[in-house]
């Protein structure tokens, strides 16, 4: 049993950025008392497929499909269909392709789940990486306007983000990756955060990878980061 606080947990997320189900199955057993959503990206999506969404619901976890839909309103509704009758709990699509796809993702992604029985998932907005520096400061409130405008539940944006983007959509659920424990190395993210830091800035959700799947202890560094964290925002 886990002594992690219910609340925390769930809005803990961890991002399975493998190639191999044996090492994404064996992260998911050892540090499911950690986190209560795991990202199933392009990765491990790519080297697997789309049966690892059932595998990480058998768990007990809700999956975060990280796959930044991009394409014709079309493609994107049949696809996030698929997905949501998988038992995606989460997916992604990029604000960059504009309101109708993500209307039409929105719409393919309820109706797969609704005809599968499942509960009803959440679609999730992507507006700037944060691997990117550069962006000009009018895209990310743009791309939460096309975001809402599209029906989307959820926004992903960096820790740096979350006062304009709380200011702008007070009530969608704010995602957060680029999270680094204090003292860890960035990587390849441009803009990162805390842990607490992007709680106290009003993430609901804190997408964590490298600093616990790339440690020598996986469970050891999970438990010093829930340590980390004096309170849940």
């Amino acid at each position: 049993m886990s002594d992690v606080p219910e609340e925390l947990r769930q809005k803990l997320c961890l991002a399975l950025d493998v190639d191999d189900l044996v090492a994404a199955n064996r992260l998911a057993r050892d540090l499911k008392g950690h986190f209560g959503v795991v990202k199933v990206g392009l990765e491990l999506f790519t080297a697997v497929g789309p049966d690892v969404i059932g595998a990480m619901n058998d768990y007990g976890y809700r999956v975060f499909v990280d796959l930044k839909l991009h394409d014709i309103p079309n493609t994107v509704e049949r696809a996030s269909r698929v997905l949501g009758a998988l038992g995606a709990s989460y997916l992604t699509m990029h604000a960059h392709g504009g309101a109708p796809m993500l209307r039409a993702g929105v719409t393919g992604l309820m109706e797969g789940a609704a005809n599968a029985g499942l509960p009803e998932p959440v679609a999730v907005a992507v507006t700037v990486l944060t691997s990117d520096a550069d962006a000009p400061d009018h895209i990310i409130p743009q791309r939460v306007r096309v975001a809402a405008e599209g029906g989307c539940q959820a926004i992903v944006c960096a820790v740096g983000d979350l006062p304009d983007v709380r200011t702008l959509t007070p009530r969608m659920i704010k995602v957060v990756p680029g999270i680094r424990p204090e003292g860890a190395p960035a990587d390849d993210q441009a803009r990162v955060g805390t842990p607490q830091e992007a709680l106290d800035a009003g993430a609901d959700l804190l997408v964590i990878g490298r600093p616990i799947t790339r440690a020598d202890d996986p469970v050891q560094a999970a438990a010093d980061l829930v340590a980390s964290v004096t309170s849940v925002g």
